[in-house]
């Protein structure tokens, strides 16, 4: 599992969301409905109970709790900004 986070989507967090230097982001994975794509992406700012994967971006740090990688076996996750809007993108783990 690997997470990758653009430089455009740490300004969209920074100046768009209120992130700042030190924060902690988690991405945890969520049900979002019965359909084709039942599972989604979610983000909060808290602090690693027992993270998988920390990256340090900017200074601001993006993790995965070990509960929610199973999402992401052998996958990467980008996380992007999109027309301003944060974007998770799923591809093979290079």
């Amino acid at each position: 599992m690997e997470l990758v986070i653009s430089p455009t989507a740490v300004s969209c967090f920074k100046n768009e969301w209120g992130y700042s230097s030190g924060d902690h982001v988690r991405i945890f994975v969520r049900y979002v409905s019965g359909g084709t794509e039942p599972y989604g992406f979610g983000i909060m700012k808290d602090d690693p109970m027992d993270p998988a994967t920390i990256v340090e971006a900017d200074r601001v740090n993006f993790y995965m709790e070990s509960k929610d990688i199973w999402f992401l076996d052998s996958k990467q996750l980008k996380i992007d900004c999109l027309n301003g809007d944060i974007v998770f993108l799923v591809g093979d783990a290079s």
